[in-house]
């Protein structure tokens, strides 16, 4: 199987990325893919595709990769919501179950100064 996906290029802490087509099974860096579609490059904010070889091997069953579908998305070359790249942590139902807690439970009465007084003058006469 085909996938369309990133490939880095560049020194260290500069990273660049070539968009190659490749098989699946192959890693990114082996250097084995079948066509050069695209190049990014984060650090400069350039983004370089080529639409028509996208299309043609998106035709042929080419899957892109997460991060080049909302690549793909960004600049148009394809219709469709963004992938959630990085997973979510999901909440525990501990906290749900506090969260709920706390918001049934009665907020705290504010007892004003004269009220305070009333209460300690009382106190002091039972005694």
């Amino acid at each position: 199987m085909l996938t369309i996906r990133l490939r880095r290029i560049g020194k260290k802490n500069q990273p660049s990325f070539r968009i190659v087509v490749a098989d699946k099974r192959v890693s990114a860096s082996a250097g084995k893919f079948r066509e050069e579609v695209g190049f990014v490059n984060r650090i400069a904010k350039e983004i370089k595709l080529n639409k028509e070889r996208i299309a043609y091997w998106m035709s042929k069953g080419a899957q892109p990769s997460p991060a080049v579908h909302n690549i793909l998305i960004a600049q148009k070359v394809v219709e469709g919501k963004k992938i959630a790249v990085h997973a979510q942590p999901e909440k525990k139902e501990e906290d749900a179950k506090t969260a709920a807690k706390t918001e049934e439970q009665p907020k705290a009465e504010v007892k004003t100064e004269p009220e305070k007084e009333a209460k300690e003058e009382t106190k002091e006469d039972a005694e």
